[in-house]
């Protein structure tokens, strides 16, 4: 606050106040200092002496003086101060500004929450982990799920209740309170909550002032500082406030809290770490943090640290009031509540609510029965990688930003190891960048390189030898032992729980013949641990490594020798001074090497993406899915231990895009340029090899989800120019797999066309149509039987036929309840469209108002050649009039007609109808396909017409079929008898034997699933 003074008086004026102007001054050395305790207002005027004459001959030409004016202002009715800018005394209150700070800088949410959409709050999100008070003797015991041990006998506490006077501390000392918890605990989430209810008003009200601060922020201080100025030096508008001044017991009422204190070097000797009690004085700031813990430093204060378990002891019991774990979720109710509060976005009887219902009712089914799921969700951290993939699998939408489920996992581990690192000691000599290396690196070094080991001998359990093998067993100096010591405390468990054997009781009940084997928390997190190892290089052959070795020696020495060369040439020009310029052809054989091994990564990718024995799998994502919710109804016998890895090579594809490259650098994990370049390269050759060779529909579903993955238009446009057909048969399509495909598609150019696209028995929906409309522009013949859409889908198809943009030629719709009304809506589209050569109306409730409407509109679209209107309850009037349109068009050569109530005459009018008038052939020849016979003739379309009944009879009614296929007995019992062929009535038989076969396989119940027949 800025008064300005002039001449030799000050100028001020302060109203509601008289009795400032008699307050004598005191001379402090080289200020005079006049004080007024005016209650519930101290002022303390500070007038700056002029020092010399300059400043009397600049006072007499009228120059004006500034002089500081430091006020505590706390609110009082009727005091003003008339200042260069004019604030009432609320809005200046430090602390009130502080509020107003730490609520906008702790409900801000980091990218990866953004992801549920815009209806979450930190408040809405939270839900209290179970928090236990510990003993000093049992705070060592480590952190397990609640699969391995019971129940804690601590009651839960809140974090108030942590701050409850304890009976052997004083009353006069604040508390000093030490929370700790395992990686994924929630520590961070409950610190979050804990400032913002303080701000709030509805925790911890009896501290009037709560200071947090990040240990990691703080380790990087190099400078000497005070308390006071490291507290302004992040909370600006608390640089004077009296709370920290030391004086009194002002600071009863302050709370500091230092998150994440494992990442300080703290040390409690007075030989290391002087002892201190100014806030004033300049220290490091392990020291300042050292003197509060010690009570040396505002004793009267309260100090709330948390921590991992490997730092718990680098604070001495004597300096520690109370010890609380965080339990995380120990039991399915929280797991609930928390999948609840991320799932279940906005209340009301909409579709995606009730969906929300549903997979909240399906994972807490899975959580009761104590599965692997139950044994990793105790930790928070993956019930939100939970709530994360399904989210990303139930509810992508077309206008929401890029997901994909590579990045979900990579912000994960984003969100819990984000710039952390292993100290490992300054060595002389070593820069100060290497004498820390990423903890992230070393997960995927250690525990990357088991994952890779159970991927490649397709394991998903490990025993103790081999964790202690691949995590440990190189370890040499003292320095990566105690790192080793730190990762297994922190990490480790973080990653491996041990295995949940169903129907054998809780893990902890091993027997002596079985040893306890451990599985990854999340299955699909040892396949992206062991993408991410082989991405990064880490699997390097041993010719690899030699040859880097040795390249980087002679690549060091031949720089030097060849500078001296260079300068020996000047005097002593001979040529074999050339020799030593093969130094430089070296390095260049290890980039072939290392290409050559680039090039394996691209191999391995496509050929874990095509295995024969994962061909009758499901699709990846249905695996994802099953591996999260369960598999509900009958459980197989025997449980396979050479599970399928079919995510393992997605990863791989997806660590290459740009956006998880860049999180990976931030976790010291970096992927170059050149790297991805050159997998990508070998890649499109393989894939475009492998897609030469058919391959299942999940496989190609599978394929679709890795280009998706990828990220990259280029080579998903490479890479379909070689596919023509798409069949996805019997793929349950759900809102992501319709997003996928249709952004595959989208990279195409627009002159890529599909010759089909089918989407046959997907469990399509008119929302999901909408989602596929990019995908429907690349595609000539689209097939969408046997989807249950209805009429109302019609309106979008509709919309499709008439798209300019749109090529398709033909159009499958059987078995869709369409109606007649739906047909109509269809059908308007006709006049104005010119690409559909085929259409197919094959069981979709047409009727005979719906076959003639059909038959009136046909002459508005020229260029229809056949036209599918079988199994639709048309009789013989509304069947013959169709066929008289069919005759008078310009290009229709085949109708659909059987499995039509038509009668015998009905079916001979038919076919009379579809020959030509006149002898000469000057008459248009319609094909009409009514049944199995055409008159005394067998129909050339019998074979067809059969195999659409086989494959449709286990949806279609069965009374219907047979009375049908006894229909087809007595056509081909009257037409064997007309024949005076032999080899005719042979014939005949052999079709009978056909009908006759497929009755009984109607009557058995043996007849096969739909799959799609394209007619």
């Amino acid at each position: 606050m800025l008064v300005y003074w002039r001449g030799s008086g000050v100028l001020w004026r302060l109203q509601g106040s008289s009795s400032l102007r008699d307050v004598p001054c005191k001379w402090n050395g080289s200020i005079w200092l006049r004080e007024v305790n005016h209650s519930p207002l101290t002022v303390r005027v500070t007038c700056y002496r002029r020092m010399s004459s300059l400043h009397r001959q600049l006072n007499q030409l009228g120059g004006t003086w500034m002089r500081r004016v430091k006020f505590s202002l706390y609110p009082t009715a009727g005091i003003y101060c008339r200042t260069l800018c004019s604030r009432t005394s609320d809005s200046a209150d430090p602390i009130e500004i502080h509020k107003r700070k730490l609520v906008q800088w702790f409900s801000h949410l980091p990218q990866e929450e953004k992801q549920f959409g815009g209806y979450f709050t930190p408040e809405t999100m939270h839900v209290d982990p179970l928090i236990v008070e510990k003993q000093p003797e049992e705070r060592s015991g480590v952190l397990r799920s609640p699969l391995q041990t019971e129940a804690p006998s601590s009651p839960s506490l809140t974090v108030e209740q942590l701050f409850e006077p304890s009976e052997a501390w004083s009353r006069d000392r604040g508390l000093n309170v030490l929370l700790y918890g395992a990686v994924g605990t929630g520590k961070s989430t409950v610190v979050r909550k804990l400032v913002l209810d303080w701000c709030a008003g509805t925790t911890l009200t009896h501290f009037k002032l709560l200071v947090p601060f990040s240990c990691e922020d703080l380790a990087q201080l190099n400078k000497l500082t005070s308390l006071r100025d490291l507290v302004s030096r992040k909370y600006l508008h608390l640089r004077n406030i009296p709370l920290l001044s030391g004086v009194g017991d002002q600071a009863k009422d302050v709370l500091f809290l230092f998150n994440g204190m494992e990442k300080m070097k703290l040390d409690f000797r007075v030989g290391s770490t002087e002892l201190c009690s100014d806030p004033g004085e300049a220290l490091l700031s392990g020291a300042v943090v050292v003197n509060l813990l010690r009570k040396y430093l505002l004793p009267e204060a309260s100090v709330l640290v948390t921590t991992r378990l490997s730092a718990l002891d680098r604070v001495p019991q004597k300096y520690v009031s109370r010890y609380a774990q965080i339990c995380g979720f120990m039991d399915p109710e929280r797991q609930r509540a928390y999948f609840t509060s991320r799932l279940l976005q906005q209340s009301g009887d909409d579709p995606r609510t009730r969906d929300a219902q549903a997979l909240i009712e399906l994972l807490y089914l899975n959580l009761q029965r104590e599965s692997q799921l139950a044994a990793a969700c105790f930790l928070p951290s993956y019930c939100w990688l939970t709530c994360a993939t399904l989210h990303f699998l139930h509810f992508t939408e077309a206008q929401a930003p890029i997901r994909t489920l590579t990045g979900i996992y990579t912000s994960f581990l984003r969100l819990n190891f984000g710039g952390e690192v292993l100290g490992a000691g300054a060595r002389a000599g070593q820069p100060a960048q290497e004498q820390h290396s990423s903890l992230m690196l070393y997960v995927v070094r250690t525990v990357g390189k088991l994952a890779f080991d159970g991927v490649t001998n397709k394991r998903t359990s490990f025993s103790e030898k081999e964790l202690e093998q691949w995590v440990g067993g190189e370890t040499k100096t003292d320095e990566e032992l105690r790192q080793l010591a730190v990762f297994r405390t922190d990490v480790l468990d973080f990653f491996l729980v041990p295995c949940v054997k169903s129907g054998k009781g809780f893990p902890g009940e091993v027997s002596e013949e079985d040893e306890r084997r451990y599985v990854f928390a999340v299955p699909a997190m040892q396949e992206y641990l062991a993408a991410l190892y082989v991405v990064l290089g880490e699997n390097k052959s041993a010719l690899e490594k030699l040859t880097k070795q040795v390249s980087v020696a002679i690549g060091q020495a031949g720089e030097d020798v060849n500078a001296l060369i260079t300068i020996l040439s000047k005097f002593i020009p001979l040529r074999i001074f050339a020799v030593f310029n093969l130094l430089k052809l070296f390095p260049k054989v290890y980039e072939k090497i290392s290409s050559r091994n680039k090039g394996s990564i691209a191999r391995t990718m496509a050929a874990e993406m095509f295995r024969t024995e994962d061909s009758f799998n499901e699709d990846v994502l249905d695996q994802v899915e099953q591996s999260l919710l369960g598999v509900h109804g009958p459980q197989p016998q025997q449980h396979d231990e050479r599970q399928p890895f079919e995510l393992y090579p997605i990863f791989m594809g997806g660590l290459l895009h740009y956006g998880n490259r860049i999180i990976l650098q931030q976790l010291g994990c970096s992927i170059k340029s050149t790297t991805v370049a050159q997998i990508t390269h070998a890649l499109r050759k393989h894939l475009v090899r492998e897609l030469g060779k058919p391959h299942p529909p999940e496989e190609l579903m599978d394929l679709l989800v890795l280009l998706y993955e990828f990220q990259n238009p280029r080579l998903t446009a490479e890479v379909l120019s070689s596919i023509r057909t798409i069949r996805l048969t019997n793929v349950r399509m759900t809102p992501l797999k319709c997003f996928v495909l249709s952004s595959v598609m989208s990279c195409a150019p627009a002159s890529y066309h599909l010759e089909e696209l089918d989407l046959s028995d997907c469990h399509l929906t008119t929302e999901l149509l909408k989602m596929l409309w990019p995908a429907f522009r690349h595609t000539r013949n689209l097939n969408l039987q046997f989807n249950s859409l209805g009429p109302e889908s019609c309106i979008l198809l509709q919309e499709l036929l008439l798209d300019p943009k749109s090529s398709i030629r033909s159009l499958q719709l059987c078995d869709n309840p369409l109606l007649e009304s739906g047909a109509r809506t269809l059908l308007e589209a006709l006049p104005d469209n010119q690409s559909l050569r085929q259409l197919s109306l094959m069981h979709t409730g047409l009727g005979d108002q719906g076959a003639r409407e059909l038959a009136e509109r046909l002459h508005q679209h020229a260029g229809l050649q056949e036209l599918n209107v079988a199994y639709n309850n048309i009789g013989d009037s509304a069947a013959l009039k169709l066929v008289d349109a069919c005759r008078e068009h310009p290009s229709i050569h085949t109708v659909h007609l059987y499995l039509n109530p038509l009668s015998d005459v009905g079916k001979q009018s038919l076919y009379v109808r579809g020959v030509p008038v006149n002898q000469d052939g000057s008459s248009r020849c319609v094909k009409v396909l009514a049944s199995v016979t055409e008159g005394s003739d067998l129909s050339e379309d019998w074979h067809p017409i059969l195999s659409v009944i086989r494959e449709n009879a286990s949806t279609w009614d069965r009374d219907r079929l047979r009375q049908q296929l006894q229909v087809f007995l007595r056509d081909l019992e009257w037409g064997r008898q007309q024949q005076p062929s032999f080899w005719k009535r042979l014939h005949f038989r052999r079709v009978e034997k056909g009908v006759r076969q497929t009755l009984r396989m109607l009557e058995t119940d043996t007849l096969s699933k739909p799959t799609g027949y394209t007619k």
